[in-house]
């Protein structure tokens, strides 16, 4: 799997687990955006097959409900759904 890939001011490593079509997301990638953020992204509905599943068992560890958006930060710091001050104060 290889995640996609924004340019920005490096935070540490950023990696948000997205869906293509869902609203949240798409607002949590425009505020990293605003923000200058270097992230990762997967659009989670867009894998197929084996990778989709190894994607989704790689959520399903940060956030039991794999719910979206979900942000992990570093490895240790996890940010569920579209909390636009706590993403500000985690990233911003």
């Amino acid at each position: 799997m290889e995640p996609g890939h924004v340019k920005g001011t490096h935070k540490g490593t950023v990696l948000l687990y997205a869906l293509s079509t869902c609203v949240w997301c798409k607002k949590t990638k425009r505020l990293l955006d605003e923000l200058g953020v270097e992230y990762y992204f997967i659009d989670v509905d867009l894998l197929e097959g084996e990778e989709k599943s190894e994607v989704e068992q790689e959520l399903l560890r940060w956030n039991p409900r794999k719910s979206f958006p979900t942000i992990v930060v570093n490895n240790e710091r996890v940010l569920i759904s579209f909390n636009e001050d706590e993403i500000r104060e985690v990233l911003g």
